[in-house]
Formats: C-alpha cells, sequence, structure tokens
C-alpha cells in the first residue's frame, strides 16, 4: 500500500503558519525582554519616569504682614488715636452685588465724625475687607480700624495719609460704638504678627476708577 503523495498547497500553509507563530512569538520575547530592561532601570533610578516625579501644587503667597505702629513725637507710651476728623478716607466697594457697602460705610464713618473724601467701586473683588495706607497714615489707619472687627491693614507705597477702606466680600458692618476700643488717652495696641514698616515691601498704591 503507497503512502499518499504530500498535497503541495497544504505544506505551503502550514510553513506560512509555522512562520507567522514563529514572528508572533519572536516579538513577543522582544516585547518581554525591552519591558524587563525598562523596569530594571527604573528600579535603579537610572532614568525618570513622569510617574517618579513629585506633583507640584503652587502655593498661594502668603500675605503682607501689618504694619506696626510708629513712634510718635511728643507720644513716648505709644502711638495714641487720632482724632476722627483729621481722618480722611476713602470708601470703596470690592464686593460682588449692587448692594451700596461704599455709600452705608460713608454714612456710618460720617456720622462718627471721620472725613469721608471719596467713595465707589474698586477695581477688583476682594474677600476679606482691606483698610490700605502709606507710612505717613499708620495711626489713621488703626484709628479706622478701630471701627471694625476684621479689616485688614495694607501698606501701600502712597506718600500721602489719606487712608483707603475696601469692604470686600467677607464684608462685617462697622462696631457698635460702645464696642469701638478707643480712649483719647490710652496708646493703640499693635496688630497681632506686625512688623515695623521699614521691614515691609509696601504695594503700589492703585486709585479706584471714576464712574462715568
Amino acid at each position: 500500500m503507497t503512502s499518499p503523495a504530500p498535497d503541495p498547497v497544504r505544506e505551503t500553509r502550514r510553513k506560512r503558519e509555522h512562520e507567522r507563530q514563529a514572528v508572533v512569538f519572536g516579538l513577543i520575547i522582544v516585547f518581554l525582554l525591552i519591558a524587563g530592561l525598562a523596569a530594571a532601570a527604573m528600579y535603579s533610578g537610572a532614568f525618570s519616569t513622569p510617574f517618579s516625579r513629585p506633583i507640584y501644587t503652587p502655593v498661594a503667597a502668603a500675605p503682607q504682614p501689618e504694619p506696626c505702629l510708629p513712634q510718635v513725637e511728643g507720644q513716648p507710651d505709644g502711638a495714641l488715636p487720632v482724632p476722627y476728623s483729621k481722618v480722611k478716607v476713602r470708601v470703596y466697594n470690592a464686593a460682588d452685588g449692587s448692594e451700596p457697602l461704599a455709600d452705608a460705610n460713608e454714612d456710618v464713618l460720617t456720622e462718627r465724625g471721620f472725613n469721608v473724601v471719596d467713595t465707589g467701586n474698586w477695581l477688583e473683588k476682594l474677600g476679606q475687607s482691606e483698610i490700605r495706607a502709606g507710612t505717613k497714615g499708620i495711626t489713621r489707619a488703626y484709628t479706622l480700624a478701630a471701627q471694625y472687627p476684621d479689616a485688614r491693614l495694607v501698606l501701600d507705597d502712597r506718600t500721602g495719609a489719606t487712608v483707603d477702606l475696601l469692604v470686600g466680600e467677607q464684608y462685617s458692618p462697622p462696631l457698635s460704638l460702645d464696642r469701638v476700643l478707643l480712649d483719647a488717652e490710652t496708646p493703640m495696641e499693635d496688630a497681632e504678627g506686625c512688623l515695623p514698616p521699614d521691614q515691609i515691601d509696601p504695594v503700589p498704591q492703585e486709585v479706584a476708577p471714576k464712574e462715568g
């Protein structure tokens, strides 16, 4: 009995399948070798990956320290409050909304004797209310700040003694007069954590735009 003659077509197909399998297995082996080498390099620190880099989270700049009270000539025990009539104040709304906060504060401060010289809307929106002053207006800024529970003192580079009240989003109304801890004969106290003015880099003075 004779064996059947081999089928050329079947042999060719089988040969191609073997070649294809050899290519596939070869690619798998090469991939595994590359992956192994890369893993070993990362483990040994030969190169870094995006996952090995520390995640950078931007940190908000620390707020400027509040200025301490200056030494005042003739007041060796500490700076006394400035008479309200000698405190020139500009009051600006730095909060969202249509509520006329600047006008409302102008009414209260004028009633108490402060010299309000301007009102309007500020250039930007603020969270905490601020009282801004230059070095000549620090005692006036402290006198005004005593009227509010949480206004922050900010030193800017203005040359005059006028101070600005910027009413922010976290606005608190003025304290009632019986809670204002000022006495004409008692020196004022420094803000907690303050620095001498000459150790603070003042922010640039900003001027509120005129409406209309």
